[in-house]
This record gives structure tokens, C-alpha cells and sequence, in this order.
């Protein structure tokens, strides 16, 4: 098992006596990376994050965190890391400051080190007018922000951050993408699970797409997106012509178009859209049908997503039944 990367998993496994929360989830992220984990809900995105910070242990597989193996050597795995998980661990009846100080003795920054690592972080995270009031009375972007630099006091070299920004407005989440970002970008290696499509897209140098426990897909957003295709959509001048155009576009590429009769539209999902559009341009030209616009859309995320963890859950369906019979 090579220890080049900073997070590295194969066949890891996770049970709760019957229930298979990890199924050989392969992962592997490099230093200076954010890596999205997405999934539906009961994926085993958060059971991943648990094993691989030595919260849980493994019931099958391997795993290597900062080169150290969680199993193995869970102490030396603990001091490499930090973890944001989902809702804020700080303390209400702390100061902002008192609460990082805390976090320092506990992560062996003693004294003037700790002082020192505590005000840095308050700085940074744009926390220092507020550092001495308690932080039960700060916003919840404040609370999640003082969060993360509670995960940062170590100096990590690996940061777990189970759905840090759950809850918060956009300004505050636009917030915490700009430090995480950072983060990467001075070579600390990130492992983000979200629910936010948008904030992967934002944030994820790679994307592992788990459902059922194990990765369904991987690769960058744009490696992702190119995998369903682009829709080819076609304008046309009023609602006679949205039939033939329908029609036109189905004969050609055998898609299944969708026909939007208040934007006046037929687009259909292709591969090669480069290519496809012109030809549908063509083909609507010599059938008569006059445009008022033709265009690719490229896919969202969240339309990645939901295909491919359909193909997933369809996938299992079928399996099943063939099982029965």
C-alpha cells in the first residue's frame, strides 16, 4: 500500500451488525487537494470520515491517514489530522479566545505557543473584535468559522470537514469556502463531505461519488459532467413548431427530448454536443422549423449526482429481482 498520498483507503469496510454502512470504499487524496465525498443521505459518507479520523474502527480493509495506519497507529494518525464535524463543538460559555486555548492544551500547545497559535487563528478567521465575548453570543457563521480553526490548531495535515457549512447563509459558507481553499492551497490535504452541490463544485479538485458504501464514480467536476453529456437545446419561434422540432431531434439522436412549452424549447441530453448541435441545426433548417436560439447547456452537479446515484440505486433494484426469481 504506497504512502504518497495523504488520505488512502482499499476495501475499507464498516459494520453495524447487520447493517454494511462501508462496502470496500477505495479512496485516495493527495497533499495541497480538496476531495468531495458525496452521496445520499445513509451513504456512508460520515461512517468514511469517522473511520478514517479513528473515531470508529474498521471491521474490513485498510486505511492510511498522513502515511500512519488508522488501526495501527491511531495516536500518531490523531496528532497528524483535523476535524470539523457537523454541528459546532465549541463552547458556549467560553470566549472565542478561551475556547482555541482550550483546544491548544488539549493538542499539547502549552503557554506562550498556545496563546500565540489561539490569537493567529482568531485573526485569520476574521474572529478578533468578537475573541473575548462568549460565544454563545456570536451567529452561527461565527460559531462554524471558530470551529474550523479549532480543527486547524495543530497545524494539521489533514482536515476532516463533515459538512461544515450545514445551516449557514451564503455569505457565511462563501465564507468558509475562501479558508478551506486556503487551506489546500498551502498543502493541507482536504476531505470534505457536503450536500451542498454547489459547494463541491466550488471547492473539489476531485469528487468520489459513494452510494451503498462504496465509490459509484469519481474524477473532477468537469470529468464528471462530461460523462452524462451536455444538453443540445433549440429555441424555436412559437408553439407550432415545438412538435416538429421534438421529432427532428429524437429521429437524430435517439435521446429523449423535453419539450418546455412556455420557454418555447426541446432539448435533449448528448455526448458529443460539439458535434451533435450543428447537425441538429442543420436538420431543423432543412425541415423548415425556424430557431430563435440553439445552445449546449453544460450539466449541474446536482444532475450528475442524481443520475448517477439513480444508475446506483437502479442497479441494486434489478439485482434483487434477479435474486428472487
Amino acid at each position: 500500500m504506497t504512502t504518497t498520498y495523504a488520505v488512502l483507503s482499499e476495501g475499507l469496510e464498516k459494520s453495524y451488525g447487520d447493517v454494511h454502512a462501508l462496502r470496500g470504499l477505495d479512496l485516495a487524496v493527495p497533499y495541497g487537494a480538496v476531495c468531495g465525498l458525496l452521496g445520499p443521505n445513509g451513504a456512508g459518507k460520515t461512517t468514511a470520515v469517522r473511520v478514517l479520523a479513528t473515531l470508529t474502527a474498521p471491521t474490513g480493509g485498510r486505511a492510511l491517514v498522513a502515511g500512519h495506519d488508522v488501526t495501527r497507529e491511531p495516536v500518531v494518525v490523531r496528532r497528524a489530522i483535523g476535524v470539523t464535524g457537523q454541528y459546532a463543538s465549541v463552547d458556549g460559555d467560553l470566549t472565542g479566545r478561551e475556547n482555541l486555548r482550550l483546544f491548544a492544551r488539549l493538542a499539547g500547545l502549552r503557554g506562550a505557543a498556545g496563546r500565540s497559535r489561539a490569537d493567529e487563528l482568531l485573526e485569520r478567521f476574521a474572529l478578533g473584535g468578537a475573541a473575548d465575548r462568549v460565544a454563545s453570543t456570536w451567529s452561527g457563521g461565527m460559531k462554524r468559522r471558530l470551529d474550523l480553526a479549532a480543527g486547524l490548531i495543530n497545524r494539521p495535515r489533514v482536515l476532516f470537514l463533515d459538512e461544515p457549512t450545514t445551516g449557514l447563509d451564503p455569505a457565511a459558507r462563501e465564507h468558509i469556502w475562501t479558508a478551506v481553499r486556503e487551506l489546500a492551497d498551502e498543502g493541507t490535504a482536504v476531505l470534505l463531505t457536503t450536500q451542498y452541490l454547489e459547494e463541491a463544485d466550488r471547492l473539489a479538485d476531485d469528487i468520489v461519488v459513494v452510494d451503498g458504501g462504496r465509490a459509484v464514480a469519481g474524477g473532477t467536476p468537469a470529468e464528471l459532467k462530461a460523462r452524462i453529456g451536455a444538453r443540445a437545446e433549440v429555441t424555436v419561434t412559437d408553439r407550432a413548431a415545438l412538435a416538429g422540432a421534438a421529432v427532428v431531434l429524437d429521429q437524430l439522436t435517439g435521446g429523449s427530448p423535453v419539450v418546455d412549452e412556455g420557454r418555447l424549447t426541446v432539448g435533449v441530453t448528448v455526448l458529443d454536443g460539439d458535434l451533435t448541435l450543428p447537425r441538429i441545426i442543420r436538420a431543423l433548417d432543412s425541415a423548415g422549423i425556424p430557431l430563435t436560439d440553439a445552445a449546449l447547456r453544460p450539466p449541474t452537479l446536482d444532475e450528475v449526482f442524481l443520475r448517477l446515484t439513480r444508475v446506483r440505486t437502479a442497479t441494486i433494484t434489478e439485482h434483487a429481482k434477479e435474486n428472487a426469481a
